[in-house]
């Protein structure tokens, strides 16, 4: 009964079936895929159910939504779907060609929605009293920032700064591949300059990930209020990372392989810094 009433409002005479992708709502929608667009607009895409329960979770503001009836399925696209109209937001139906147009990969659940991009300035990133942050210095691929984004969640860091970025931590293809966490680890974007005084600011002691440190990253203390800063795998940190303040530690390569890609190098790091600090319960 439930699902006939869902389909019933979508079939509401208000809102007609959108089937050309030059209306221009998709159009204005397809556009926030390219950077500056985004940073114009201050808005991005939101591809999936999960992801989107997570940025309606997180009080994440969604402009409109599109739906393709034939391809939503599951309990998630439902919920989402219920509270979208719930609160009001204004639903788009499209066909599935139209939905091809709006979607990212292969994981299509009939949802796509734009959002506004939550700020990512520094003065708003608030942290505990002992807290575990993760740096991410000159990152280019969208993947790599929403993979450190889940560990950071998983691990249960308490903010991710991406420093100097070459991609916007709010690139569709970060949200799908942080699976939404992007919306609920505390996060902000600045320079490599500005990272640091906020480091330093709060006292915060920092640990580098540099292939060349003397030091493994089992043997240095990782506890306290820290900061574990990573570098792009093309360039690694820059100089700005190499002050003798900041500890230096490397990770084990026994093969031919110089480094790791930074997201498993991240995971290594926060959950070692995590088995040093104990593991809270799941809800901390």
């Amino acid at each position: 009964m439930a699902c006939r009433r869902i389909m019933s409002r979508m079939h509401s005479p208000t809102r007609p079936l959108l089937t050309s992708a030059a209306n221009p709502r998709v159009k204005a929608t397809i556009a926030l895929r390219d950077r500056r667009e985004r940073d114009r607009t201050g808005l991005t895409l939101v591809d999936g159910a999960r992801e989107l329960r997570r940025a309606l979770d997180a009080g994440v503001v969604v402009a409109e939504a599109f739906i393709c009836e034939p391809l939503l399925a599951g309990a998630d696209a439902r919920a989402v779907l219920d509270r979208l109209r719930a609160d009001g937001a204004t639903v788009h139906l499209v066909s599935e060609p139209v939905f091809a147009k709006l979607a990212f990969g292969e994981r299509a659940e009939g949802v796509v929605a734009v959002v506004r991009v939550p700020s990512l300035g520094l003065a708003h990133l608030a942290v505990p009293n002992d807290p575990l942050v993760v740096v991410i210095e000159g990152a280019e691929k969208p993947g790599n920032i929403g993979a450190v984004l889940r560990s950071a969640d998983g691990a249960g860091a308490d903010a991710l700064i991406v420093a100097d970025a070459r991609t916007d931590p709010f690139n569709p293809n970060a949200i799908r591949a942080s699976a939404g966490t992007v919306f609920s680890v505390p996060l902000a974007a600045a320079s490599t300059a500005s990272t640091l005084a906020w480091l330093r600011g709060r006292g915060l002691r920092i640990v580098a990930a540099r292939v060349d440190a003397d030091r493994l990253y089992t043997d240095v203390d990782l506890t306290g209020p820290l900061a574990i800063a990573l570098g792009a795998e093309s360039d690694g940190l820059s100089a700005a990372w190499t002050d003798p303040e900041i500890e230096a530690v490397r990770l084990p390569m026994l093969g031919v392989a110089d480094s790791l890609n930074v997201s498993v190098s991240a995971a290594i790091l926060l959950y070692e810094a995590r088995r040093q600090r104990g593991a809270p319960s799941r809800n901390m």
